[in-house]
């Protein structure tokens, strides 16, 4: 047994210096901490990240959120039992029932449930990572977001992140080793060919250098890994975050305005040109049957990967695995609210062969949950940013530390 003792919440600061909720859970095991991040590309449907408005902190506080573990959310949970994951999430639940988390907020109501975790692994004196999901457990190949567009940085890029994927390597750690290298070099070729303004980085460590085609981060991507002699080892990935580039029916992209068709072609083109194995949000959340009509052409050679379109929700996901809109989820935690949710997400993907890519938010902390996470299910895929910066290679260390354990397969989920 686990139970919870005391309930403690505050706000703490996350990568981009705002505020976000960190809770604490004691037990007879200890103290277990939960953190919440926060993203900036986002979809409409995501579970509410609820603030505060006015003045304090230009209206991103927490503080309502805080009163709400501490008035409404800690009388519940305490004496629960923390190694019965699911009934502590459900009795989360009952408190906000309403669909988007509106009612307490997903961010207070995610700290509570990544302590609880934490808490309940614990108690079974087994890592977290045995405690979420029974497995089989995976070191997930890391998608490593070297070059930033978007809403992530300031540059002229429409295409939000250019991930690298070292897929040619027989352990995780070997992988990481190889993204380090090809992140510097690429570091001092951006340097060498635009100036030392191109090696500034956005939100998740990547390099926001000035260019805005959007073939154009793949080639130098591809440069730096042939240059550190992992040529045909590294893959390469694309987050186009494509609500964000959406007008209308339209999208403009590199100062052209292209349908939904045309960026269809474009995704072909890209594809058939460079060692792509997935396209996360190709298309806006609302462009539906464009998402369907890409994943015909390309799901069987590429990942056509739903983040904005399904917000980690089971009931959108349902229905995109209905409708064939994509052939994987993006599972951030923090979309849905809790971790028993997160996890049904990932049975009902498995359950239709669909593959999940475990990821970060741009807005982070040090907390390294998700690096646990991605193990659990064994997804063979997570994205946590450059291997750069705290908040990001904490994801990175973690696994690390938990290869060392042995046994654990590395590479894609098959």
């Amino acid at each position: 047994m686990s139970d919870v003792r005391r309930i403690s919440a505050r706000w703490i600061l996350d990568s981009r210096g705002n505020p976000t909720v960190e809770v604490d859970i004691s037990t007879d095991d200890g103290i277990f901490v939960g953190v919440v991040p926060s993203g900036a590309s986002t979809g409409s449907k995501e579970a509410l990240e609820l603030r505060d408005g006015g003045s304090a902190f230009h209206g991103r506080g927490v503080s309502k959120a805080i009163d709400n573990i501490k008035d409404v959310i800690a009388p519940r949970i305490l004496g629960m039992d923390c190694t019965d994951q699911r009934s502590v999430d459900d009795a989360l639940l009952e408190l906000d029932p309403s669909p988007m988390k509106d009612g307490l907020g997903a961010n207070a109501l995610l700290a509570v449930s990544l302590a609880s975790a934490r808490a309940g692994a614990a108690s079974k004196g087994i890592p977290l990572y045995e405690h979420l999901h029974p497995g089989p457990h995976r070191m997930p190949v890391p998608f490593m977001n070297v070059i930033n567009g978007g809403a992530h940085a300031g540059n002229d890029l429409d295409i939000q992140e250019y991930m690298l994927a070292p897929t040619g390597f027989d352990t995780y750690s070997e992988a990481v080793q190889a993204g380090s290298e090809v992140y510097h070099a690429l570091k001092t070729m951006l340097k060498e060919t635009y100036g030392k303004d191109a090696i500034n980085v956005g939100d998740e460590g990547g390099f926001a250098p000035p260019i805005s085609q959007p073939e154009c981060p793949l080639e130098l991507v591809l440069e730096a890994a042939e240059e550190m002699g992992y040529g045909g080892k590294i893959s390469l990935a694309i987050d186009a975050a494509a609500s964000e580039f959406a007008d209308g029916e339209d999208y403009i992209i590199a100062g052209k305005r292209k349908s939904s068709g045309d960026m269809i072609d474009l995704y072909k083109e890209l594809t058939g040109t460079f060692p792509l194995i997935s396209l996360e949000d190709p298309f806006s959340e609302d462009d539906w049957d464009a998402f369907i009509s890409l994943t015909a052409e390309l799901g069987s050679k590429v990942r056509i990967i739903g983040d904005d379109i399904f917000v980690s929700n089971p009931r959108i996901l349902k229905e995109g695995i209905e409708r064939k809109a994509a052939n994987a989820v993006l599972l951030k935690v923090n979309q849905i609210g809790t971790v028993t949710e997160a996890l049904d997400a990932v049975d009902m993907a498995y359950g239709s062969d669909f593959g999940v890519m475990v990821s970060h938010r741009s807005g982070e902390t040090s907390d390294d949950f998700i690096g646990d996470l991605a193990v659990s299910i064994g997804s063979g895929m997570i994205k946590s940013g450059a291997p750069a910066r705290g908040e990001r290679t904490s994801k990175y260390n973690r696994m690390l530390r938990i290869e060392e354990v042995g046994g654990i397969p590395y590479g894609l989920r098959e």
